[in-house]
């Protein structure tokens, strides 16, 4: 009992002086800008105040029924974000075998020997039961080390399934505003197929009168054409799209709900972006980026300690005997106490190399960070740039449509009256059924600007 006293006392000498060897987790210096570019000196006040565009949930920010629905089944079912869902399961696993090496191991053992020899022809069984514990002290922290990289690991794998989540979220809501998109220039280019049809056959009943030239009808004739070829091409377009949303949603290809039309999608004409200091905080690729960096910190304490004594205590207790009757009885009895150090002296240099790389491999998380740090200003900037042009550019291309489809009705009118040729009617009717698909183009880009800007600035993904 003695001896027993003295180990345990030794052991826990050894735990209270107990160090973590290796550099503490600092986050590296960041050069943060006041506000992102493209705001107004004016509106940086107003763009911290108030609820930031990144804290709605996606619902508040998307507000077509349809697509909710649409997210709300992507969520459920896609298989990307149910991949992410695994790989924290196994962070988590990891996280638990790893931190399980700072505990003792204990482990229980029976058996049962019969001997038989030339010499001895009746040799007796020999039944033995025992425990057996065996504890390494992390004195250099190395396991402590090791399971702080794993545990920033398992908080790294959960921000990587929300960068799913938010890019999951982003492709419906783009997918389904492209596919509004064909819709309306669907719907408009069968529109115009029956009104040149129209034309078509006015132009021939002139031609057959003698009032005008067969170039009319050939001129009326590329006008159905062109809007047919139009239909054609978008109905490919529509029937594609439906099959990489019923992907993402995790489903077969098929037909997709409808909700508001493209024109009638809620969205808001300024975006509070909100201070950039606080990106570091929303962007969930920034959080993995960090927390792989905090990971590989730790593992150049855990490549640390490998230089250092690793210092082992173990114990043993037990019985033996000719019959189980006589288990813990006596002299059957046994238990031993014992503890070693070792030092390792000649490793062939792979101690240092693996030490080295555990530096190198910490150098590289750290410009790995910043530089998606510097990629996500860049994002927001770049978003809030395009979310602005882009609604400037939609009002423009409004304006045009509008001219165009005065001038194609003035110029109808004048070759009604016979004051022109049909190649002016067919010109601007050109001009305004391309204009009219670049609208819809130009309502969709403003939209897709919109949902890269939410993306952009952290997406809502914070329960």
């Amino acid at each position: 009992m003695t001896k027993l006293k003295t180990i345990a006392a030794a052991s826990l000498l050894l735990a209270l002086c107990a160090c973590k060897v290796g550099p503490n987790y600092q986050r590296p210096a960041l050069t943060v800008p006041d506000q992102y570019r493209g705001i107004a000196p004016d509106a940086t006040t107003q763009q911290a105040s108030g609820e930031q565009f990144a804290d709605m949930k996606w619902f508040t920010v998307f507000q077509d029924e349809a697509l909710q629905a649409l997210i709300k089944e992507a969520l459920a079912n896609n298989y990307d974000l149910r991949i992410a869902a695994t790989r924290v399961m196994q962070a988590n696993a990891n996280l638990g075998i790893t931190r399980a090496n700072q505990f003792p191991t204990l482990n229980g053992s029976i058996g049962v020997i019969n001997e038989r020899n030339g010499i001895y022809q009746n040799a007796p069984t020999f039944d033995s039961a025992g425990l057996a514990l065996n504890y390494i002290v992390d004195f250099w922290g190395q396991y402590r080390r090791a399971t702080e990289a794993a545990r920033a690991q398992l908080l790294a794998t959960q921000y990587g399934q929300y960068v799913v989540q938010v890019s999951l979220i982003s492709s419906v809501a783009n997918n389904y505003f492209l596919l509004r998109q064909y819709d309306s220039q669907l719907v408009y280019s069968q529109q115009t197929v029956g009104a040149d049809q129209e034309i078509l056959k006015l132009n021939n009943i002139k031609f057959h009168g003698g009032e005008s030239a067969i170039t009319d009808v050939y001129q009326a004739q590329s006008l159905v054409e062109q809007a047919e070829a139009e239909v054609i091409s978008l109905k490919q377009l529509i029937e594609q799209t439906e099959n990489n949303l019923s992907i993402l949603l995790g489903k077969n290809p098929g037909q997709i709900a409808r909700g508001l039309s493209l024109t009638e999608q809620p969205h808001l004409p300024e975006v509070p972006a909100g201070l950039p200091s606080a990106l570091l905080q929303r962007r969930p690729d920034v959080r993995r980026a960090e927390e792989n960096l905090v990971a590989a910190n730790a593992n150049v304490g855990v490549a640390k300690a490998a230089f250092f004594p690793q210092i082992s205590l173990t114990g043993a207790f037990g019985a033996q005997s000719t019959a189980i009757t006589s288990f813990l009885q006596g002299p059957a009895t046994f238990w031993a106490l014992g503890g070693q150090a070792v030092q390792p002296i000649f490793q062939g240099g792979r101690i240092r190399s693996n030490y080295r790389l555990a530096w190198a491999q910490r150098d590289e998380a750290e410009l790995v960070y910043k530089q998606t740090v510097l990629q996500a200003f860049g994002d927001v900037s770049n978003s809030l740039v395009g979310y602005s042009q882009s609604r400037q550019f939609r009002v423009k291309i409004e304006e045009q449509t509008k001219t165009y489809k005065q001038m194609a009705d003035l110029a109808n009118v004048r070759f009604q009256g016979g004051v022109t040729s049909f190649l002016e009617v067919q010109y601007y009717q050109q001009q305004y059924f391309t204009s009219a698909l670049n609208l819809s183009q130009a309502w969709y880009t403003e939209l897709q600007n919109y949902v890269q800007l939410y993306q952009a600035l952290g997406g809502g993904w914070e329960q």
